[in-house]
Formats: C-alpha cells, sequence, structure tokens
C-alpha cells in the first residue's frame, strides 16, 4: 500500500510518501521536511501563531513536491495520513484539514495518527522489528517510556513529572544565553567542558517508580550561573557538561527501571528503541547503549532523520494503522493534547502541559 503522511504539529511543515509490502516491511518514497527554524530564532523559541501560518503558506507545495519526488498519483495512494495531535493546536488543524480535503477530493481512507504513536511505530520501518519492544521517546514536549506491544496498544511505564528532556536542555540553552535551537547547542559546549566542575543533583536516582524529572536540575544550573555572572565561555562550557552529566546519568537510571517493569509485565523487550529529536545527542545515545547492553537487550535507534518530526514517520503509522483495519472519519478532531496509552494518567506532581500527554 502507498500512504500519503502530513505532519504540522510543532515547527517542522513534512510530508512523505511510504509504501508497506505485503510482507510488513516499508520503503520511504519520499521525504520533505521544511524547518521552521529561521522564523522561530529570533524569539528563542517557537511561537505558535507563526508556526500555524508557515504551516498554511508552505504546506501545500511540500505535499506536492513530495508526491512528484516518489513518482506516484493521488489516485495510486492507498490512504492520507495526517498528525491530529497531540501537538499545536493551529498546526495540527492544519495539516488534518488538509488530509481531510485531499481524502475527500480523492475518495481515499483518512487516517488521523497520534504523533507519539509515529514516533513508537517508526523503527518497524527500518527494520524488522516484532513486538513487544521498549521504547524511550524524548523530545522537546515528551519524556516517556512506553511498552509497544502492537499497533495500537501501548502501556506508559513511566513519564516526566516537569520538564521533557529536549525542552529542559532548550532552557538550559536559553539561560546560558546559547543560539536557538538551544539543545544542540547544549552538547557542543559540553564537549569542551569539566563535567565534575559543578555537582549537579541526579533527578529520580533510584526510585521504584520509572518516572522523569527535571525540573530541580534545570533549576540547579540557573543558580550556578548566576553565583558566577558573568559567565565566561568556559563557564558555560562547564554547565553545560555538568548538565548533560546529571541529566544522563538520571536517564540511564530511568531506564534501567523501566526495563525492569517492561520484563516484569511483557517478558524481555524484543529491543529498546529511542525515538525523538533528543535521540540525536551522541552522548545520550552512548549512554543508551551502555543501558541496553547492560540489560542484553538490542538497542535500535533510528536514522537522525527519523527521530526527529517528519512525514515519512506519520505515513508508516498510517500505513500501520490501515493494515490492522483501522481508518477514521471526516469527523476525526484535531486534539492538543492526546494520550499514547488511553489508560494513563498525568502523574503527581504533574506540572508541564506540554510534557507527557
Amino acid at each position: 500500500m502507498l500512504v500519503l503522511g502530513i505532519e504540522t504539529t510543532c515547527d517542522e511543515t513534512a510530508a512523505a510518501v511510504v509504501e508497506r509490502r505485503s510482507d510488513g516491511s516499508g520503503r520511504i518514497l519520499s521525504n520533505v521536511v521544511r524547518s521552521q527554524t529561521d522564523e522561530h530564532a529570533r524569539f528563542g523559541g517557537v511561537v505558535p501563531e507563526i508556526a500555524a501560518r508557515a504551516h498554511v503558506d508552505l504546506l501545500d507545495g511540500i505535499i506536492d513536491r513530495a508526491m512528484k519526488d516518489a513518482g506516484v498519483t493521488y489516485a495510486q495512494l492507498s490512504a492520507v495520513a495526517a498528525a491530529a495531535g497531540p501537538g499545536l493546536i493551529g498546526g495540527v488543524i492544519v495539516g488534518l484539514t488538509t488530509a481531510k480535503a485531499i481524502a475527500m477530493v480523492h475518495d481515499t481512507p483518512l487516517i488521523a495518527v497520534n504523533h507519539l504513536e509515529a514516533h513508537a511505530l517508526t523503527p518497524r520501518l527500518t527494520c524488522a522489528l516484532a513486538f513487544p519492544y521498549c521504547l524511550f521517546l524524548a523530545s522537546g514536549g515528551h519524556t516517556q517510556i512506553v511498552a509497544v506491544a502492537g499497533v495500537g496498544n501501548y502501556v506508559r511505564l513511566g513519564t516526566t513529572l516537569d520538564d521533557a528532556m529536549g525542552e529542559a536542555f532548550d532552557k538550559v540553552a536559553k539561560m546560558l544565553s546559547l543560539p536557538y535551537p538551544g539543545g544542540p547547542q547544549v552538547e557542543v559546549a559540553a564537549r569542551s567542558g569539566d563535567a565534575k566542575r559543578f555537582t549537579f543533583p541526579r533527578p529520580m536516582l533510584g526510585r521504584a517508580d520509572a518516572n522523569f524529572s527535571l525540573s530541580g536540575l534545570k533549576t540547579a544550573v540557573r543558580n550556578e550561573a548566576s553565583r558566577i555572572t558573568p559567565l565566561e565561555p568556559q563557564d558555560i562550557a562547564d554547565l553545560c557538561a555538568g548538565f548533560q552529566a546529571a541529566a544522563i546519568e538520571s536517564t540511564a537510571d530511568r531506564l534501567t527501571v523501566g526495563l525492569k517493569l517492561f520484563r516484569e509485565r511483557f517478558g524481555p523487550p524484543h529491543a529498546l528503541v529511542a525515538a525523538g529529536g533528543v535521540a540525536a545527542n551522541q552522548a545520550i545515545r552512548n549512554a543508551l547503549q551502555e543501558v541496553a547492553a547492560k540489560a542484553q537487550t538490542p538497542l535500535i535507534i533510528p536514522p537522525p532523520a527519523l527521530c526527529t518530526d517528519n512525514g515519512a514517520m506519520i505515513a508508516w503509522a498510517g500505513a500501520e494503522r490501515m493494515a490492522v483495519g483501522l481508518t477514521d472519519t471526516m469527523e476525526a478532531p484535531p486534539r492538543a493534547r492526546w494520550l499514547l496509552d488511553a489508560n494513563a494518567t498525568a502523574p503527581a506532581g504533574y506540572a508541564n502541559s506540554r510534557a507527557g500527554y
């Protein structure tokens, strides 16, 4: 089957065409992504209204290019999939409405995709991965450990109580006056820093649950930065190195617990999978490799271009859902929040409106 996928949940406008073969394997025919980094850089973060307007201006052209790059016509499509949430509601509306229009005009099935489910299923696009597996989803808006038991069958084992990991990296970058987008800048600065200069807390270390908390660590960085202001370049590098080391140590501990909880409920996972933009951080990747090796579990991380938001992951999730008979009507709503695990609830202490939903 051939599926067109549309992604507009945040600040990437994207479209792709993906083929799902009869044996369950996948092939990307096109994957066009337009980042809005330049539009948001002077504000130091994503401005929802600017993002939505950019999606309106860009999406039609990006879909046209994706279809031409794939060499297919709308009549050949088996379905049109769009990210229907969670995300910035203005952008979600743009993508979902466009998908509905294409589906209606060409009498093609519509699939409203949960953006988090797309991240969860992406590794099955690039390799032959069987269910169940353990997913570590870390991005600017989400930090979760999820048992992926099947298409549409997800159990959240842990989530953030406050800031998402990518959000914490971005906020630390902003307080240290690093350029936007900040997360990658923290990683670069940390390479020349002394991670032992500052003593930062390791949040949630040793707890029996698999939840995360990064707000206190972020505050500790702010306090140290305020104490030694004005900051020299080496101070910034050392603060970034110390912050990153603390975040990684906490993450490794949380994942170790998450894998333990996974085994207790589902048996050994076929893999530990990392997805989301934070998975592009090489230091975090190295830590994940150590966790997986100690747990005697394969580590699978999709290519960097498929870790960040893109249309191919939406198209693939649509294809996976269609393969098990799941399609949607034209009444499918756009959602700012949308739980991946329908039975999950916000944990005690949950405060951040973006993270973990």
